[in-house]
C-alpha cells in the first residue's frame, strides 16, 4: 500500500479487513494507541493496533492512515453499517470552511467517493501541499489532527456537526495552550517553534481567544480533556523537567477538567518517554535552519520515490547506456559541466515515463536531482560502485 498513491484507502481497507478492531477495544484504548504512534503529538512513527507493515512509509503517510483508522475506530465504536467512506466524507464536506468555485465544484462532483476522500485526507494533512515549498519546512504534518477524530465522533454520536462547534473547540484549545505558554517567564527555540506549529495547525485563523475560566469548565468530553492535557505537558517539556510553576498550573487544570492526578501523571510520563524515544526524530526538538530542512526532507522524499520504483528504474538505466556509464563515472571522479548536463536530461527522459517520478518534471524539480544521482548507486548492484560499504 502506498498512501501517496492513488487507490490507498480501498487497498487500506482490503487489508484491514483481515484484521479489523477487536470489538473489546474502548475509546481510551484507541486515543492511548495514537498516542503511543505519535499521532496526539504531530509526529507518527508506527499504526495504530498493528493493523499494516509500516514498511517505508513516511512520517506523512504514517499519519494517513493513523488518521483514517482512528476515524474507522469512532465508525465501528457507534455503528457498523457499510457507509463509512461516504461517513467521513459528508462530514469534511459540512465542516469544510473553504469555498470552493463552480469548477472546483463540478471536478469534485465527478470524483468517487474514495477519490474524494483521499483528496480531503491529503488537504488535512499537510500544513503546506505545495511539493517545492514544503521541502523548506520544518514542519510537514499538522499537529492538531486530533480536533478532526474529536469532532468526527461529535458527528456519529449527534448525526451532525457545526462550524460554531468547530471554532469553539480550535478556540478552548488554543486558550489553554497559550495560558501554560504563558506560565513560563523565558521562552526558549522549543516554545516558538511549538507556537509556529501550533498557528499553522489549527482550522481557522480569525479565531477569539476566550477566557480560560469559562473554557475549562465547560470542557466534558472525556477525550477531549486527555488531549488538552497531553498538548500542555507538550508545552512544558522544553527542559524536560515540570517546575514548580507549571506543576501547579497542571494540577489547577487537572481539578478544572475533573481529572485524577494519576491522568496527569500519565501524561507527563508519556510525553517524556515519546520525546526522550524519538528526539532525533522530531522536528520539534531540531535545531535546523532552512537549508537543514530542505535537504533532508528532500533526501527522505528522494529515497522514498527510489526505493518505490526501484524495479522499474533500474531497467530504464540499464536500457541508457550513456548514463549508465556517466553514473559510473561519477563513483570514480567528477562529471564536468556538460557531462553533469546530459546526466540530467537523460535522467529527466527516465522520469518521464515513470508517473510518480513526475514531481522532478515539476518547476524546481531540477534542484531534487543532486539527491536523485547521489541515492540511484544504492539501488544498483554493487559492482557498479566499488567502493560501497555494505551496512
Amino acid at each position: 500500500m502506498n498512501p501517496s498513491a492513488k487507490g490507498w484507502i480501498k487497498k487500506l481497507f482490503a487489508d484491514y479487513k483481515t484484521k479489523p478492531f477487536s470489538k473489546h477495544y474502548s475509546l481510551d484504548d484507541l486515543y492511548n494507541e495514537l498516542k503511543s504512534s505519535g499521532f496526539v503529538y504531530g509526529t507518527n512513527f508506527k499504526i495504530i493496533f498493528n493493523q499494516i507493515e509500516v514498511a517505508d512509509l513516511t512520517q506523512e503517510e504514517l499519519c494517513k492512515v493513523n488518521m483514517l483508522l482512528a476515524f474507522r475506530f469512532v465508525y465501528e465504536y457507534y455503528g457498523d453499517d457499510e457507509k463509512f467512506v461516504d461517513s467521513v466524507t459528508e462530514f469534511y464536506n459540512i465542516i469544510d470552511d473553504h469555498k470552493r468555485s463552480f469548477f472546483q465544484e463540478l471536478f469534485l462532483g465527478k470524483k468517487k467517493s474514495y477519490d474524494l476522500l483521499e483528496s480531503m485526507i491529503n488537504k488535512r494533512i499537510a500544513i503546506d501541499d505545495n511539493v517545492i515549498t514544503k521541502n523548506f519546512s520544518y514542519f510537514i504534518t499538522n499537529t492538531l489532527l486530533f480536533v478532526d477524530v474529536l469532532a468526527y465522533e461529535k458527528y456519529i454520536q449527534d448525526g451532525q456537526i457545526t462550524d460554531t462547534y468547530l471554532r469553539e473547540l480550535e478556540a478552548s484549545i488554543e486558550t489553554i495552550i497559550f495560558a501554560a505558554l504563558d506560565v513560563k517567564k523565558e521562552k526558549t527555540k522549543y516554545d516558538e517553534s511549538l507556537i509556529r506549529l501550533f498557528e499553522a495547525s489549527f482550522r481557522y485563523h480569525d479565531r477569539e481567544r476566550l477566557q480560560y475560566e469559562h473554557v475549562a469548565k465547560n470542557i466534558t468530553n472525556l477525550l477531549t480533556k486527555y488531549y488538552i492535557i497531553d498538548l500542555v505537558c507538550m508545552t512544558f517539556w522544553t527542559d524536560k523537567v515540570i517546575d514548580e510553576e507549571e506543576h501547579i498550573f497542571l494540577k489547577h487544570l487537572g481539578t478544572d477538567l475533573n481529572m485524577s492526578s494519576e491522568v496527569l501523571e500519565k501524561a507527563t510520563d508519556d510525553i517524556f518517554a515519546f520525546y526522550t524515544a524519538h528526539k532525533d526524530e522530531i522536528a520539534l526538538l531540531k535545531s535546523r535552519n532552512m537549508v537543514q530542512s530542505f535537504y533532508e526532507n528532500s533526501s527522505n522524499m528522494v529515497k522514498k520515490l527510489i526505493n518505490r520504483n526501484k524495479k522499474r528504474l533500474a531497467t530504464e538505466l540499464y536500457e541508457s547506456k550513456e548514463l549508465m556509464i556517466l553514473l559510473t563515472q561519477s563513483t570514480t571522479r567528477s562529471l564536468t559541466e556538460e557531462e553533469q548536463k546530459r546526466v540530467k536530461e537523460q535522467l529527466l527522459d527516465i522520469f518521464k515515463s515513470i508517473p510518480s517520478l513526475a514531481i522532478f518534471m515539476l518547476p524546481g524539480g531540477m534542484l531534487l536531482l543532486p539527491f536523485v544521482i547521489k541515492y540511484i548507486p544504492k539501488i544498483l548492484p554493487s559492482g557498479f560502485d566499488d567502493n560501497r560499504v555494505d551496512e
